[in-house]
């Protein structure tokens, strides 16, 4: 069965002033559509692939036929990571959404990182730094949580690892409003994040 590009779980101008329209049309209706065509196409040959969950595809990688896991690899990591990435974004000023996280990734982030603050900085500056394009996440390894970045489409679900919060800085993410400027649109991001979500995968995480 072919893999489907769900609806945004929100209006386009959900986000607005700090997450545009206009982008979120492209990336939503453009950019991800494109990842979902292209890993039907790759397995089109393959449907004992094609019926995995998307997450577990991604997860095992490694088991794709070698002539077709680099676009697996791509393709089927940006259908995966868009897929979560749309939830963990809300409507400005509902409930959960924005300003100091809540439950018990509050709690977490203030015993490995100190304050949400220091944890902000840390995320930030780390994500900055990725290298073209790519992604900064939060994952929860060893009892701690810890950020890391990954080029392209990869994930940590190759890695053996559950993402609890994570942000994209393809450039196709922010440029039509922050153009070059990465750190401020990763500053405002903050103001669009469900902590309801981050909370349901943080339970995911830990097992």
């Amino acid at each position: 069965m072919a893999y489907e590009l769900a609806p945004l779980p929100y209006d386009y101008a959900a986000l607005e002033p700090f997450i545009d329209a206009e982008t979120m049309h492209l990336h939503h209706d453009k950019h991800h559509q494109t990842y979902v065509n292209n890993i039907n196409g790759l397995l089109a040959n393959h449907p004992d692939l094609a019926a995995k969950p998307i997450d577990d595809l991604v997860r095992d990688v490694a088991q794709v036929p070698e002539d077709i896991r680099t676009g697996v690899r791509n393709n089927a990591g940006g259908h995966a990571n868009h897929t979560a990435f749309w939830h963990l974004m809300g409507p400005v000023g509902s409930a959960g959404v924005g300003g100091a996280p809540i439950g018990p990734i509050a709690a977490q982030i203030a015993a490995d990182f100190g304050d949400f603050e220091a944890f902000k900085k840390a995320f930030n500056e780390t994500t900055a730094k990725q290298f073209g394009s790519g992604w900064g996440w939060l994952v929860y390894q060893g009892g701690k949580l810890k950020i890391v970045t990954t080029g392209n489409q990869d994930s940590p679900l190759s890695q053996g690892l559950f993402p609890i919060l994570f942000n994209d800085v393809w450039e196709h993410a922010y440029y039509l409003k922050y153009q070059n400027r990465r750190p401020d649109y990763l500053a405002a991001w903050w103001n669009v994040i469900n902590w309801v979500e981050v909370n349901r995968r943080f339970a995911i995480a830990k097992g």
